[in-house]
């Protein structure tokens, strides 16, 4: 018996808790949300493991290392981004989604898609490591103390999003 989902959260609740869990990392950590650093962390760990003599002469690599504990997977943000996945997955057995499907449109073929999608995984975690932060650090944390960076960076964000979405559109249109 296939369980039928069931209609996603509303946008508007979905953004207001949203809003709450930022307030809450603000009051409980003195920080916002943010993801790209988890990467860095695990980048980080895994040079470290792979190659320590490497890792402890290069200087950027060497002071993820200088705290004395050694270990960068313990950043809060590993741990973030593992309770982002537990809940997405969570989210997705309760509602009838999970499973894996590749969504495109019909004039796309399903490896193209999955190759657009890596490329543009790719040059998101490039661009979030360039502009010191992700969608979530940059935009969003940003956004919540009122910092014109975070502003910026959502327009930016977005707007190229849309001009982008544009040249590609032929791709999605049945």
């Amino acid at each position: 018996m296939e369980q039928k989902p069931k209609p996603y959260m509303n946008p508007y609740l979905a953004g207001f808790l949203l809003g709450l869990v930022l307030l809450a990392s603000f009051f409980i950590t003195g920080r916002g949300l943010g993801a790209s650093g988890a990467a860095k962390s695990v980048v980080v760990e895994t040079v470290g493991r792979v190659a320590p003599e490497y890792a402890a002469e290069h200087p950027f690599y060497a002071s993820f290392f200088a705290d004395g504990d050694g270990r960068p997977m313990k950043n809060w943000l590993v741990y973030l981004v593992l309770g982002l996945l537990g809940g997405a997955f969570f989210s997705g057995f309760m509602s009838g989604r999970a499973g894996f499907a590749i969504d495109k449109g019909p004039q796309i073929s399903n490896g193209t898609r999955l190759l657009f999608a890596a490329m543009g995984g790719i040059l998101f975690g490039l661009g979030s490591q360039f502009g010191r932060g992700c969608t979530s650090g940059a935009a969003l944390s940003g956004m919540a103390v009122l910092s014109s960076a975070g502003f910026l960076t959502m327009m930016a964000i977005f707007g190229s999003g849309y001009v982008v979405a544009y040249f590609f559109r032929k791709l999605w249109i049945h």
